[in-house]
């Protein structure tokens, strides 16, 4: 299904996703870090559509398309798959979907924790 041209600029938010960005980036400088299936000519470009349909207010001009997550630096990575370079992200990995970190409220609350935000 990666492949299908347009899916990915026709995405619903998972829910909690928009409120959580939009609460985290109150106190953290925030990007986009995403890959893009190489056989969908349409993957980045429906991705920035998305974005700016939906959170164009947090990450305008703040998204990275890359294999390789690893070769960009940062704090935390937010990501539900190990591949691309998440596993060797020099911040700490944080796996969406795990029993840990379920949903979107899990992982704000985690880091405002770490960070003394709470």
């Amino acid at each position: 299904m990666d492949e299908i041209p347009g899916l990915f600029a026709n995405m619903k938010p998972m829910p909690g996703a928009i409120e959580a960005v939009r609460e985290l980036q109150k106190h953290f400088d925030l990007y986009i870090l995403s890959s893009v299936p190489w056989n969908n000519y349409s993957a980045p470009s429906d991705k920035v559509e998305w974005i700016r349909k939906n959170l164009d207010d947090v990450f305008h001009k703040r998204m990275i398309i890359s294999h390789c997550k690893n070769l960009c630096k940062g704090d935390y990575l937010i990501d539900d798959r190990e591949e691309n370079g998440a596993l060797d992200f020099e911040g700490e990995w944080i796996r969406f979907g795990n029993q840990r970190f379920h949903d979107w409220n899990s992982v704000v609350d985690y880091l405002y924790e770490q960070n003394g935000l709470l």
